[in-house]
């Protein structure tokens, strides 16, 4: 039997397998219910109250639970009582102090950016079929699903930028080590 590897699609080697499962149950379901409305029932009232809890249920879980535990990263979105500007806050763990697991950070960012994909494709199918009417459930779930995606995009982007600027500046960093050596050239 192969030995599993860290990083492998394998729930099993997953620090948090309890939050990856029922991320990956919302994201799943919120998917076949839409489907399986689409393809074999009539029932669109049914079918697009059921896909609309899913998918806030789905963008709940990942925006502030699944995204904390199996990535270490945190958006939220302050409006400024006085003025009305809207500022995103994207907050991500520090890498001395978490460890992220290599499993969880490939199924996280693997089903982030697949579902708007599979929403978008989902739309095609939508209008091949000429079932126009369930387009306002595909956009409602599109923008859900693109809005996580970005948010947790700029998120990741902000902790790498982060950590680059706290390792340049750290003693084993960039800037320790140029400027060691200009001042060994200095006094050579």
């Amino acid at each position: 039997m192969e030995s599993q590897q860290p990083g492998q699609l394998s729930w099993k080697l997953s620090s948090h397998p309890i939050t990856l499962l029922c991320f990956l149950g919302f994201r799943i379901s919120s998917l076949l219910v839409y489907l399986l409305g689409l393809l074999f029932t009539g029932n669109y009232v049914l079918v697009f109250i059921i896909t609309v809890v899913l998918l806030a249920m789905d963008f709940y879980y990942l925006k502030n639970i699944a995204g904390r535990r199996l990535v270490g990263l945190r958006w939220w979105n302050e409006v400024n009582a006085q003025s009305g500007d809207s500022n995103w806050v994207f907050e991500s763990a520090e890498p001395d102090t978490r460890q992220i697991n290599a499993t969880d950070k490939r199924f996280f960012w693997l089903a982030v950016y697949a579902q708007p994909v599979s929403w978008v494709a989902l739309g095609i199918v939508a209008i091949v079929k000429f079932e126009f009417i369930w387009l306002s459930l595909v956009v409602i779930a599109i923008v859900l699903t693109v809005t996580n995606t970005l948010a947790f995009s700029r998120c990741d982007k902000f902790s790498q930028a982060s950590s680059l600027a706290t390792n340049a500046f750290s003693a084993s960093g960039l800037a320790s080590n140029i400027g060691g050596a200009m001042l060994g050239r200095f006094f050579r």
